[in-house]
């Protein structure tokens, strides 16, 4: 796999990977990420990628994103009670 673009954006750090006939578009924020993957013959190239990533996009890649850490808090706090049954 190897990095073919990097996208400049206040918040998040945005990498678009080519692999296996694939771009695979990872947005991270903090210690989460997000991955999506799309065949190479379905998009003409990286602008048309760059393209895909619109305010509207990215914003709900936000809310998933701080719905990811809510899960994830909270299954930190409760990772012991399944040993106390």
């Amino acid at each position: 796999m190897r990095v073919v673009k990097e996208i400049p954006h206040p918040r998040f750090k945005i990498t678009v990977f080519s692999w296996n006939n694939k771009y695979i578009v990872k947005i991270e924020d903090a210690h989460l990420e997000q991955s999506f993957k799309i065949d190479s013959t379905e998009v003409t190239g990286l602008d048309e990628i760059e393209a895909m990533l619109t305010e509207d996009f990215l914003i709900s890649a936000l809310k998933r994103f701080v719905q990811m850490g809510d899960d994830f808090a909270e299954a930190y706090r409760n990772r012991y009670t399944h040993l106390k049954k």
